[in-house]
């Protein structure tokens, strides 16, 4: 029997929730789900919880569900969490974990701290929406179903670009497209079409990247001032670490913005070399070998120069 149609028999609610600032494969493998199980029993009773989805996935259906936070005391006979390296990352959500009857986690973070009563993480996937695939049974899926599949394989892909994407990964979309799903708006809609403030403060961003380890890194920050001057959102500054990784010559890219006083949210994108989710483990984050983030406390450059630390090691270990 399917995977999926297995766990979940007998339930009859059940919670479905992913990382704080989810990004589109955590949207995608949450709504995927949700759709998914409301298709094996319309009378299920599913919720899906994720805090400040950006509109421009709300084209996905049962986007317009989606519960931002609690609301009380509830207990699920299932809780699934999908896309997420631990639960502390669940945000407001963490309650429902907790008390469920039954705990199911589906995720590709090589970070994953091995959470959840039934686990299936896959790191060399390209996304969590690759093993949610894996598990669907193909006969249920519609082009709905392949629309939130697909938006989360783009995603962490970079629209098939990065390290993570292989056979399987092509193949699957590839699957994906003959559901007849819009993936040339998908791809333009969500992956490369900016607003007019993104795009400034992707420009500032740029504008004020530096330079260092001899032009093998390069590191860009924005302050709470910043984004409150530009009028942006954690939401908006998606894909600036990436362009910054694209700079000719750079093996490691940082990006890093204010949450707060002197509390920084930071992103690393390396290309070849530099084990990012070993730096990000360091301070208490996560991710992939190749894309990671933490949390981190000081000035920018009190981070930049720890962080600093940890890349000069790794492009020295592999020098020698």
């Amino acid at each position: 029997m399917n995977k999926i149609n297995s766990l979940v028999e007998g339930a009859k609610a059940i919670a479905i929730s992913g990382h704080v600032r989810p990004d589109g494969d955590c949207i995608g493998s949450c709504l995927a789900m949700y759709l998914y199980l409301k298709k094996l029993n319309a009378n299920w009773e599913v919720d899906v919880y994720l805090e400040d989805v950006p509109s421009v996935f709300m084209y996905i259906k049962g986007a317009d569900i989606i519960k931002d936070s609690d609301e009380g005391e509830k207990q699920y006979d299932i809780f699934i969490c999908l896309d997420c390296g631990d639960k502390e990352r669940l945000g407001k959500s963490a309650g429902y974990y907790e008390t469920a009857k039954k705990s199911i986690c589906i995720d590709h973070h090589i970070s994953n701290t091995g959470f959840g009563d039934i686990r299936f993480l896959k790191p060399e996937a390209s996304s969590t929406c690759e093993i949610l695939y894996e598990l669907m049974d193909e006969k249920l899926m519609d082009q709905d179903i392949a629309c939130a599949l697909y938006t989360g394989l783009i995603h962490d892909t970079g629209v098939f670009q990065y390290s993570n994407t292989s056979e399987r990964t092509m193949s699957m979309a590839g699957k994906l497209i003959n559901f007849g799903i819009p993936f040339s708006e998908i791809i333009a809609n969500t992956f490369y079409q900016k607003t007019y403030l993104q795009n400034q403060i992707l420009g500032r961003a740029l504008l004020e990247s530096i330079l260092f380890m001899d032009g093998r890194c390069i590191v860009s920050f924005i302050t709470k001032k910043v984004m409150d001057l530009y009028q942006v959102k954690p939401n908006d500054l998606e894909g600036i670490v990436s362009q910054l990784r694209n700079t000719k010559g750079v093996e490691c890219a940082v990006f890093l913005y204010e949450l707060k006083p002197q509390v920084y949210k930071v992103s690393m994108r390396s290309q070849n070399i530099v084990d990012v989710s070993k730096i990000a483990a360091f301070f208490g984050g996560g991710g992939h070998i190749r894309a990671a983030g933490c949390t981190m406390v000081g000035t920018p450059y009190d981070v930049i120069n720890n962080l600093s630390r940890h890349i000069e090691k790794q492009l020295q270990e592999k020098e020698h």
